[in-house]
């Protein structure tokens, strides 16, 4: 039960490719969703194709995210909670024009 007037869990775009054995979760903040970023010789394309699978809460896409043995995720609050659930190293964010981009691979031995 949300509480009233408790902010809403922010909702994100979240595909998950199956490819070769890996499963490859692209996650990126709804605002992003079809943007090309670009910042000098860097052009990063938040493609429909890629992130756009579902609009899901915050929440659901980070479990999914704890299971992927890829992940590419792009925006503040998509990135803020993987850094916060430990999936990505802080030093590992780029920004591009601005906007924070994040690459994990899980190496499983």
């Amino acid at each position: 039960m949300v509480e009233e007037g408790a902010p809403a869990e922010p909702m994100v775009y979240m595909k998950i490719h199956e490819v070769r054995g890996e499963k490859i979760v692209a996650i990126c903040d709804s605002n992003l969703l079809g943007v090309k970023l670009v910042e000098r010789n860097i052009v990063l394309h938040v493609n429909e194709r890629f992130y756009g699978g579902q609009l899901v809460p915050l929440s659901h896409a980070m479990r999914e995210a704890a299971s992927a043995t890829i992940l590419n995720l792009v925006g503040e609050e998509t990135v803020k909670a993987a850094i916060e659930r430990g999936l990505i190293h802080p030093a590992a964010v780029l920004r591009v024009a601005g906007v924070p981009h994040a690459q994990a691979v899980k190496i499983l031995l």
